[in-house]
């Protein structure tokens, strides 16, 4: 029999992997929705697949194990997680991540540890930053995943063609056909660049991803091998707080106003 107690940690749980207003809809539905009638609400009110799945596999539980439980309760439970797990999202953390050789005094995470960690924990959109793109199996198969299970994924580069002079750089082959299917490619085209004195234009350098408005990883790493392995590189993983949000809508901006392009 399911207790109370095991009814606010399965809300609980439901919450790390939901949206906050996806979970305030499911629970008005709870409340309004005759039981027999639930799924087929959830249905209409939940579209991505993954999530709804999350919510039937909580409502099977309640229905199986918590029937003496009242709507009531469970949707206090639900709206009591969301409200929790907001909190949580909000509060910052943030690691140094390192690729490097070990000085024996500080732990750091490492660089290819750290991105894979946002990619795998996001829920429904990704932007991913970089200049360098170069044999990253372990980064493109996160990608493929996370494009299955309903992540939006936006992926910004230097240049479709390879980069001057680094002819092992063609970035569109190296993301991958599966990655370059699942995603909204975009670049900086040339003619967008302000130039210098010498006019060379300028280059987008900047190495980063974003998950959810809610992961941070800025890195001086590009998405190449070598920076996950034998370089020296320094960066961040932060999770929360308003940073991870403003990159995400900077980079949302230069799309909107046509500085960034679609491949």
């Amino acid at each position: 029999m399911l207790t109370e107690r095991q009814l606010a940690e399965s809300a609980y749980g439901l919450a790390c992997g939901l949206p906050g207003s996806v979970l305030e809809s499911v629970a008005q539905a709870v409340l309004t929705t005759p039981v027999a009638m639930l799924r087929a609400e959830i249905s209409k009110r939940v579209p991505q697949h993954h999530h709804r799945d999350l919510v039937l596999k909580f409502l099977e539980q309640w229905r199986v194990e918590g029937s003496h439980l009242s709507a009531q309760a469970v949707a206090v439970a639900l709206q009591t997680a969301a409200i929790s797990v907001q909190a949580h999202r909000e509060s910052q953390s943030v690691e140094l991540v390192w690729t490097g050789p070990d000085a024996g005094v500080t732990t750091f995470r490492r660089t290819e540890q750290a991105i894979l960690q946002l990619l795998d924990a996001a829920r429904e959109r990704i932007t991913l930053v970089s200049f360098a793109v170069y044999s990253i199996p372990n980064v493109a198969r996160s990608l493929v995943q996370a494009a299955r299970r309903g992540v939006r994924l936006t992926v910004i580069i230097e240049t479709p063609d390879k980069l001057g002079g680094e002819h092992e750089y063609s970035t569109i082959r190296a993301l991958g056909d599966e990655v370059a299917a699942c995603a909204t490619l975009y670049y900086w085209p040339k003619e967008h660049r302000a130039v210098s004195d010498s006019n060379k234009p300028g280059l987008l350098h900047v190495k980063c991803a974003v998950a959810d408005g809610e992961w941070l990883f800025l890195s001086s790493a590009n998405l190449t091998q070598q920076a996950f392995t034998i370089n020296m590189e320094l960066g961040m993983l932060i999770r929360g707080g308003a940073m991870a949000r403003k990159v995400e809508q900077q980079f949302s901006e230069l799309i909107q106003f046509g500085q960034l392009q679609p491949l």
